[in-house]
């Protein structure tokens, strides 16, 4: 396990509803899923973006969620299953080694990577893996939180996402994070 990675007990601060005033799943992710596709969410944690994900899919579509952590991929499936929602989740826990996604080559619409990244040792490997899930065109949004990931280093995120294959489509800064939306180029 990376030492840097959240333990996670913190995954019951992140999905505290409160959170929604300042990070809206639907206004973050919105613009970005459809009904029916297939959305991969590594780093998922206990599901603060997956259950609404999940939602946006809809019964026709599926969010395949991996985590290193059973505790955090435990506490979503207990807010998943009361959600309602849980037949619309794959969730698949990290083989330690990459994301083990050989599996989805090719059938990923839109991935994320939310504040995960930086938790993630080998990211050379981590954007590969990602880039081969997706389908042509598939299109990847990265998030990183400002006040913990120096801008060198998310620099240095996104040159990786960009030398595995990804071209940036759009950069922005939101509350607290810098935002890429990649495109598998």
């Amino acid at each position: 396990m990376n030492d840097h990675v959240c333990p996670w007990w913190v995954g019951y601060l992140f999905v505290n509803p409160i959170r929604r005033f300042l990070e809206n799943p639907q206004k973050i992710l919105g613009p970005y899923v459809q009904s029916g596709m297939v959305v991969l969410e590594p780093g998922c944690g206990m599901g603060y973006f997956t259950l609404p994900l999940a939602r946006m899919v809809g019964p026709t579509g599926r969010v395949v969620v991996v985590d290193i952590q059973e505790r955090m991929l435990q506490g979503l499936e207990r807010r998943a299953r009361r959600a309602g929602l849980l037949d619309r989740i794959e969730r698949r826990l990290s083989p330690g080694q990459g994301l083990g996604l050989d599996d989805l080559a090719e059938t990923v619409d839109f991935a994320t990577a939310i504040y995960v990244v930086h938790e993630v040792p080998d990211q050379d490997r981590f954007f590969k893996e990602v880039r081969a899930a997706l389908k042509p065109g598939g299109r990847l949004l990265v998030k990183e939180p400002k006040g913990h990931v120096k801008p060198a280093d998310y620099d240095q995120s996104l040159a990786l996402a960009r030398d595995a294959g990804f071209e940036k489509a759009e950069q922005s800064n939101s509350l607290g994070a810098r935002v890429a939306l990649l495109v598998k180029a």
